[in-house]
């Protein structure tokens, strides 16, 4: 019974959005400016679906206020979209069974790099050839174990 109310709700929702869809003939007499844009924006994603069934209706309204329209439209689509994309936008989350692996990676590191640092004590050689070795040898442990760590 929910599942049928939230069907008709969100069918009910989009024949409305469709109605304020791009293409409309308000827009013969004053061009749609950036209001219209970030609107036609947000709902580009339900117009597009609407307009594969209905000839009358676009995504983008072609009798626009030139510029103003089109930062409109694009912020909006942003919006629609969860964002511009870049890394500070939005911060993936990382599950706690990641969170764990990526504790449990850390810790192997600060071990292995323990046991690196006191066998090169252990051997008396503290020159910078074995340090250079020791080194190499903990940033290839690193990367194999965040490779199998990813895996």
């Amino acid at each position: 019974m929910r599942r049928a109310f939230a069907v008709s709700a969100l069918f009910i929702t989009l024949l409305a959005l469709a109605g304020c869809a791009a293409g409309d003939a308000r827009f013969e007499a004053a061009p749609a400016g950036f209001w219209a844009g970030l609107w036609h924006g947000l709902i580009c994603c339900i117009t597009f679906i609407v307009s594969l069934f209905k000839d009358n209706v676009h995504v983008y309204e072609v009798r626009n206020a030139g510029h103003l329209y089109d930062l409109g439209f694009v912020l909006g689509a942003a919006i629609a979209f969860g964002g511009c994309g870049g890394s500070g936008s939005c911060k993936w989350r990382k599950s706690p069974r990641e969170k764990e692996w990526e504790d449990l990676g850390a810790r192997v590191e600060v071990k292995v790099r323990k046991g690196i640092r006191e066998w090169l004590d252990e051997s008396g050689k503290k020159d910078a050839e074995w340090e250079e070795i020791g080194r190499k040898v903990e940033e290839k442990i690193k990367r194999e174990l965040r490779n199998w760590a990813d895996q």
